[in-house]
């Protein structure tokens, strides 16, 4: 492990993916880890960066991990598309390859695996494919992507549109980016109060690809139809959206101002046989990065859950 820029209790390890591509984990040590390890996979135009949520969950006990995915945060090198892949079964690689050093080497054997947003349908999408492998204790999503936040006709229509483009022409840029408002609400520059590298996540995100999207699709269509996650599972988001705005004002600060939190209540039910939602009232799309209020209570219900699991 090597020191990283969050501090001296925080490590990296390079984790090799095959050719230029690699991961980057992170850990946290407790001190000691008396309920093993929690490992957190970040959403679209993201890193992991949110040192109060690891400090969170080692003052109670919990090892704490996160992995920058291939081409996101610390693992993005020269050349390469930012947060590009063509099916999202790819990070799976990241994920196996991080349960794998939390398990084998640091000997942990009882995991919760955390996901934000697109990391949320990410690791559904492998705690599903991996259910009888016996990897991890519990699932906690936050602000899950589950359905595309748009009209009926982008998500039928255009969704069938996006799949063929993205199928012959993967690299083709739909929109340059996701607009500031979500951007501007947490950066405190603007009107958040967070610090982050804007060269691993700008403001207005990332270019958003056709093969990208194509495979996000394909991964809420395969969520849709049913999975089968055996462990329990978290679904949190926040009372309410707020979509679609050109600029920013401050409804954005107590609403998701990136997904649909109706999408989240109709297909969360779908991921497993023990799914318990949870509205926020006042969250923001990464609930843990809302007003210190309201994170304490995303963080204080996900300290019930594991409790209970």
């Amino acid at each position: 492990m090597d020191a990283d820029a969050l501090g001296t209790d925080y490590e990296t390890r390079t984790l090799p993916l095959g050719g230029e591509l690699n991961a980057v984990l992170v850990r946290r040590r407790a001190q000691p880890a008396t309920r093993g390890a929690v490992l957190y996979v970040h959403g679209f135009a993201d890193y992991f960066f949110q040192r109060h949520v690891a400090e969170h969950f080692t003052a109670r006990g919990f090892d704490f991990y996160a992995v920058d995915l291939r081409a996101y945060g610390r693992s993005l090198r020269p050349g390469q598309v930012a947060n590009y892949v063509t099916d999202l079964t790819e990070h799976f690689e990241e994920i196996d390859a991080a349960v794998r050093v939390i398990r084998e080497e640091d000997g942990h054997r009882h995991l919760v695996l955390m996901g934000h947003s697109t990391g949320g349908l990410t690791t559904s999408l492998w705690a599903h494919e991996r259910r009888d492998d016996d990897l991890v204790d519990a699932l906690v999503l936050n602000s899950p992507w589950l359905d595309l936040a748009g009209s009926w006709f982008m998500r039928t229509i255009g969704t069938a549109v996006v799949r063929g483009v993205g199928r012959v022409a993967p690299r083709l840029v739909l929109r340059p980016g996701l607009g500031p408002v979500y951007g501007q609400s947490i950066h405190r520059d603007h009107h958040g109060e967070w610090d982050f590298d804007l060269a691993w996540k700008p403001l207005e995100a990332f270019p958003v690809h056709a093969g990208w999207l194509r495979a996000v699709r394909r991964a809420q269509a395969r969520l849709h139809r049913g999975l089968d996650v055996r462990v329990p599972v978290l679904v949190l988001r926040s009372g309410r959206s707020h979509l679609h705005a050109k600029a920013w004002t401050p409804e954005a600060m107590t609403a998701d101002a990136v997904l649909d939190v109706e999408h989240m209540r109709r297909w969360g039910p779908k991921i497993g046989r023990h799914v318990v939602p949870v509205a926020v009232e006042g969250g923001m799309h990464d609930l843990f990065l809302s007003a210190e209020p309201v994170r304490r209570r995303a963080l204080a219900e996900v300290d019930e859950f594991l409790d209970s699991v």
